[in-house]
């Protein structure tokens, strides 16, 4: 059992800052009662311990004591990402099988969910008490969260108490806590990135400076202030950072201790740019199945291991897998997720308590992890996954498509963007494709290019060589 994490931080620090949006601030106490006020007006509404809720919104103070509300209630999170098609949503919704569905604004969505209500309905509530749980059982799940497997079909992945706690647990040894520790956080609340900040704030009695979504001007602007002593970040979001440092010739203050980089390999030019303008870069390797970090590289390995993702945090472990030096990462430790829900329940993530990434590094002679791809066919676009079968399915549910297959290109800005290659039954043009695609997938999930071919490139076993696709295209 663990205590309940935010009714025990209130209780130890309850005048310490909690969170800070749009020039307002909340206390741990304070955090605390909207947090109780939120919960009983959900117990008004019917819903009690136990129950199943999704919830669809932006980052900002309201998702942030809905999320402790649910939490306080011992409800179950789904977080849905607001960036997901109406048709991805509603598979999610399907899946998981939640009991009510929370949303910060009807005019966002029409999803066909029944049991569902805005912040603001629930908000018109009377408050009804109920008995709070002084202490949390560490198998509890606390949130559940979609990620696409290398079939394309998106998994909802378990990640209990104990994840979250052993994981903020785990970085809090690596990195340190201090009395003025505070998190820009930049990153969506729905995110595993953005919610195990969330976690570590009560965890460690840490500050959370929140910002609805990333803006390097503003970022830029919080940290030079030196209010913010660290925050999270893809490769694409330092490099915008980097650009505005160096149009104005400016640097970090010494105040800033680091900027954690997660979300595929960080450009070694990004990371020597970084140093010229005093930003202590921290590669991490981690993923939703694992509540975030896996491995962190160290302050004092940061210029000695430039590329490195570094060693295991103290309760996490990692091995390669496979006969060369370089093969399959695989984790295991208490962070570990345990299981999936709905079509994917069955599945047990882990093979001899050992989960298989199935992405591709190396570890050097001194432990140090370097992740070399992020599963051979995953394409990183902005630090956002996209999974190549995901697309692909998409597309030929088009009537003029007979086969697809989808490759990440290089690109400057996010570092990949997908392309797809059509083979058609039936005549369409890219612009029907470009129109059909919007109505399926994310924005972020949709092929920059379109090229038909008259094949896709195939071995022996009938798979799609994904890596083929552009030189297939030159030779045809």
């Amino acid at each position: 059992m663990y205590p309940n994490l935010l009714m025990k931080r209130a209780n130890l620090t309850p005048n310490r800052v909690a969170l800070r949006f749009n020039n307002q601030e909340w206390t741990f106490a304070q955090l605390s009662e909207e947090a109780m006020n939120f919960a009983e007006k959900l117990h008004t509404k019917g819903i009690v311990r136990g129950s199943r809720i999704a919830i669809l919104a932006s980052s900002n103070s309201a998702l942030v004591f809905v999320l402790h509300g649910c939490m306080q209630l011992g409800c179950e999170l789904v977080m849905l990402n607001e960036r997901l098609s109406e048709e991805e949503l509603n598979y999610q919704l399907a899946d998981s099988a939640p009991d009510y569905l929370l949303v910060d604004d009807y005019a966002k969505r029409t999803l066909s969910f029944e049991n569902r209500w805005s912040f603001d309905e629930i908000e018109s509530a009377k408050r009804t008490a109920f008995e709070v749980e002084k202490e949390w059982s560490k198998k509890r799940t606390i949130t559940i969260m979609y990620t696409s497997g290398t079939t394309g079909r998106p998994k909802g992945v378990r990640q209990s108490l104990e994840n979250h706690v052993m994981n903020a647990t785990g970085s809090a040894l690596n990195l340190g806590v201090h009395p003025n520790d505070c998190w820009l956080c930049t990153m969506p609340l729905f995110h595993i990135s953005g919610f195990s900040i969330l976690m570590r704030s009560v965890y460690y009695g840490m500050t959370i400076n929140l910002q609805s979504k990333f803006d390097a001007e503003l970022a830029i602007k919080e940290i030079l202030s030196g209010t913010v002593t660290r925050m999270s970040a893809v490769a694409v979001m330092l490099e915008r950072m980097l650009t505005v440092l160096e149009s104005k010739d400016l640097s970090f203050p010494n105040t800033f201790q680091s900027v954690i980089v997660g979300g595929g390999p960080v450009p070694l030019n990004y990371l020597e740019r970084a140093i010229e303008r005093n930003i202590p870069v921290l590669q991490t390797y981690g993923m939703t199945e694992t509540a975030s970090q896996t491995t962190t590289l160290s302050s004092e390995d940061a210029i000695r291991k430039l590329g490195s993702a570094g060693k295991p945090l103290f309760f996490a472990d990692v091995r390669i897998d496979g006969e060369e030096e370089i093969g399959e990462i695989c984790i295991k430790g208490p962070h570990v997720t345990r299981g999936y829900v709905g079509a994917a329940e069955s599945k047990n993530p882990l093979v001899d308590g050992w989960l298989h990434t199935g992405d591709i590094g190396y570890l050097d002679e001194e432990g140090y992890l370097f992740v070399v791809d992020r599963r051979s066919d995953l394409i990183i676009s902005g630090g956002e996954n996209i999974y190549p079968a995901e697309v692909e399915q998409a597309l030929v549910k088009h009537p003029a498509v007979k086969e697809a297959g989808v490759a990440g290109r290089q690109d400057d800005k996010w570092g990949q963007v997908p392309v797809a290659f059509v083979v058609l039954k039936d005549e369409t043009s890219e612009e029907g494709l470009r129109s059909f695609m919007k109505k399926q997938l994310a924005s972020y999930k949709q092929p920059v290019d379109y090229f038909f071919v008259d094949q896709l490139p195939r071995n022996a076993s009938n798979k799609l060589l994904r890596r083929e696709f552009f030189n297939h295209i030159k030779n045809t």
